[in-house]
């Protein structure tokens, strides 16, 4: 399985490369690094060529490295049933630039750019409806992203008063924020079987 992945990356780099900037196995899948530029074009030839015919579009999703200058790493996963092969594309990009929409490609491709968008904030040129698709209208930042706060933002809960949903920034008083107990029954009101043995000593 190796060695037919290993051609199959020599095969790909020879016939495009203006789109591979380096290639490598890992798991057992072939993992192309892309030029952002060149993805739409790389993903049709890796469609209609027939010694790749990757035709079917598995996930799109992304890698945050905040410390990195590209922050970004778009990842592609297709499967080529007719060769029994799966094929992994990475693209690195900053955190103001876009990439190639493969909508045109792949119309499943919709979806996943939008949860891609919706999750890390990245975006996608020429893609039809570029908008949130899991969080909810006015939401503030993008969740997947490493310096987006496990909180949150915004809290939303039922009103009874109201008799709506309302929406509020979170407010976390300051004693749930403090992990340092030694146990984790330091300060109840109550003493477990056994404490008094401690105290005896």
């Amino acid at each position: 399985m190796t060695e037919a992945l290993k051609e199959l990356g020599a095969h790909i780099e020879a016939k495009r490369s203006d789109c591979v900037l380096g290639w490598d196995i890992a798991f057992g899948e072939l993992n192309i690094d892309v030029t952002p530029a060149n993805i739409a074009g790389l993903v049709d030839f890796l469609t209609s060529d027939r010694t790749c015919k990757f035709s079917s579009l598995v996930d799109i999703t992304a890698v945050d490295y905040p410390e990195r200058a590209k922050r970004f790493d778009v990842v592609y996963h297709f499967l080529s049933m007719y060769q029994n092969q799966r094929i992994r594309l990475r693209v690195s990009v900053r955190e103001d630039e876009m990439v190639p929409s493969i909508v045109d490609i792949h119309p499943s491709a919709n979806w996943f750019e939008r949860e891609v968008f919706d999750m890390f904030g990245i975006l996608f040129s020429g893609h039809p409806d570029l908008r949130r698709i899991l969080t909810d209208y006015g939401f503030r930042g993008h969740p997947l992203r490493k310096d987006f706060p496990t909180t949150g933002y915004t809290e939303v809960r039922y009103d009874e008063a109201q008799k709506r949903v309302v929406y509020e920034p979170v407010k976390l008083v300051q004693e749930y924020r403090q992990f340092d107990f030694m146990s984790p029954w330091e300060g109840a009101e109550y003493i477990l079987p056994g404490d008094e043995k401690e105290g005896a000593k």
